[in-house]
């Protein structure tokens, strides 16, 4: 297996390779004309034809045999944090179990690690249980979800990270707060948030008196909760949702 970066002669086999991912990943859950739909709106032959060229674009293929039977797309985001977006990693589903989709992601990783960004993010439907099970697999934590339109139809997609940045390998931290001096961190407690988890802050550091919550998007220590149990960081807006009953029972 060779790993190289794309070309324009590779696009057609990108777009083919895509489409036997999609029918493989969603076809129980998603119609075919759907698919269809989807592959021309997502991978437009001119749309990637600019992303090859583009420098900014880290566009890496697998190669076996000389046939093109993977490939992945990011980009560096500039938003308060220099984050890596994933867009699209996909791999045929006949070279499936092979390690190709974990060499084209380390292969991604590296490239966004070089251009220094804070974190990675990468984005799945649900319904693909092998694709949330692979982003597990290779270290990302599940960190939202969201309600994305495909062509009129409504699916449930859920938002991976992994931190590349100084959180990373972090198992606590101290924080200095506006108004009540140092917190500890505890990385390895956190609820999910809508953008970043949120992590657990300690007034000591033996973990015994909580003190609230630190933000994983922007680090702040600012986070209202309400008697609804809804999580909401004062400084970016990243929030979590209220608790909801148990219906078991």
């Amino acid at each position: 297996m060779e790993l190289r970066a794309a070309t324009p002669a590779d696009i057609d086999a990108v777009r083919s390779v895509a489409r036997e991912s999609l029918v493989a990943s969603y076809g129980h859950a998603v119609d075919a004309a759907l698919l269809d739909e989807a592959v021309e709106e997502w991978y437009d032959a001119g749309d990637l034809s600019d992303d090859v060229g583009d420098d900014d674009v880290v566009f890496p293929v697998a190669v076996v045999d000389g046939v093109v039977v993977g490939f992945a797309e990011s980009y560096v985001a500039g938003r308060r944090e220099r984050v890596g977006e994933v867009d699209w990693l996909h791999v045929h589903p006949d070279h499936r179990g092979s390690g190709i989709g974990s060499a084209l992601l380390g292969r991604v990783e590296e490239a966004l690690r070089s251009a220094d960004v804070d974190r990675i993010e990468a984005r799945v439907l649900a319904d693909n249980e092998a694709g949330t099970e692979f982003y597990e697999r290779e270290g990302y934590e599940l960190a939202g979800e969201r309600d994305v339109d495909i062509a009129g139809e409504t699916f449930d997609e859920l938002e991976y990270r992994k931190q590349t940045g100084r959180l990373a390998g972090i198992s606590e931290a101290t924080y200095e707060t506006e108004h009540d001096g140092v917190v500890y961190v505890a990385f390895d407690e956190s609820d999910r948030g809508s953008r970043a988890p949120f992590y657990v802050a300690y007034a000591d550091t033996d973990h015994e008196n909580r003190y609230g919550y630190l933000c994983g998007n922007c680090e702040g220590t600012d986070v209202a909760i309400d008697t609804m149990d809804r999580m909401e960081c004062c400084d970016c807006g990243n929030r979590r949702k209220p608790s909801r009953w148990d219906a078991a029972y």
